[in-house]
């Protein structure tokens, strides 16, 4: 009896010695790798994906996510297109010209969900209704979509594009305004350039697109292949998204925390305020499409000649289930 009593001990111990050996080696689930192209440097812009990544939201949908910086900003959507990537961070005014042009993009979600652009003058300056435009120089960076804005702004106070004079002044809107270089700006973000002009004692007034005759639209989105939609992994990114968002408005401080330690450089008063700034124009819902007013875009972007014609929206907008 005691030898099987033995037997029993032993064959007990070595059951546990197993066990253990198993659990120690087998590896750990591994979450998903999901990679996320940036349309520009990491700003407040992008705090909803900071948060998401930075509070555990990706994380505790199986998602390990890697916000990618492009060294060329107009890249990312590209690059997902040809499969170099799984999302890109993207404007859905770009969006547009590239669904007209055959790009295998589809929108999936939405990051900042109005227009950040606007037409901005000095404060204290001579400028004081667009009207008062006729004749003056106006500075912008890209050509394209800023004229079409510009001139619809115009246009709704009796002014054409051809009264003006337009200046191509590169990526330097501000200081070109306020160096007195041009009499307004086209282009320059509310929640950044009119922040960046009171900190240099210069401030700003802005006249915004879609008080001024442009239909309203998403500033940035989230876009994807065409043949990638049904992709698993991007119904849990935009669940954690949405935790992240409204973590992000429940929790400003904290959220702002977070994403100064991610990314300490951009703890400035610049960002400080643009990050204020910024906040009530999250997507509450990244999820969600207004359909009609998508519609509404695509049949402004044909009327200013930007494309031809506007593809069914089912080709480049879903809703992902």
């Amino acid at each position: 009896m005691s030898r099987l009593k033995s037997m029993i001990k032993a064959a007990t111990i070595g059951a546990t010695l197993s066990a253990a050996v198993l659990s120690t080696s087998s590896p750990a689930f591994a979450a998903d790798k999901l990679t996320i192209l940036l349309d520009w440097f990491v700003n407040p812009d992008h705090a909803p994906l900071i948060v998401a990544k930075e509070k555990g939201f990706f994380a505790k949908h199986d998602l390990d996510v890697e916000l990618i910086e492009p060294s060329d900003p107009s890249a990312p959507p590209r690059l997902v297109a040809a499969g170099q990537g799984d999302v890109a961070v993207n404007y859905q005014p770009q969006l547009h010209v590239q669904a007209a042009q055959g790009l295998p993009l589809t929108r999936i979600g939405t990051l900042v969900a109005t227009p950040l652009n606007s037409l901005i003058v000095l404060k204290d300056g001579p400028i004081k209704e667009i009207a008062d435009l006729k004749g003056k120089k106006i500075g912008y960076s890209l050509a394209g979509f800023e004229d079409a804005l510009l001139g619809t702004m115009l246009g709704n106070h009796g002014v054409s594009i051809d009264d003006v004079e337009l200046i191509n002044v590169n990526f330097s809107l501000s200081p070109s305004l306020y160096s007195g270089q041009v009499d307004a700006i086209i282009g320059g973000y509310r929640n950044f350039e009119l922040n960046q002009m009171e900190i240099e004692g210069k401030p700003g007034k802005a006249f915004f697109v879609e008080e001024e005759g442009v239909p309203p639209y998403d500033e940035l989105i989230l876009t994807v292949r065409n043949d990638k939609t049904d992709d698993p992994r991007f119904a849990r990114m935009l669940a954690a998204l949405e935790e992240g968002v409204q973590y992000l408005i429940n929790h400003p401080d904290d959220s702002w925390d977070a994403f100064v330690a991610a990314y300490p450089n951009l703890d400035d008063e610049l960002n400080i305020k643009a990050w204020a700034d910024t906040l009530p124009r999250f997507a509450l819902r990244p999820a969600a499409l207004d359909k009609a007013r998508y519609a509404r875009f695509a049949d402004y972007m044909v009327k200013q000649g930007l494309i031809t014609d506007a593809p069914a929206l089912e080709t480049y907008a879903t809703v992902i289930e």
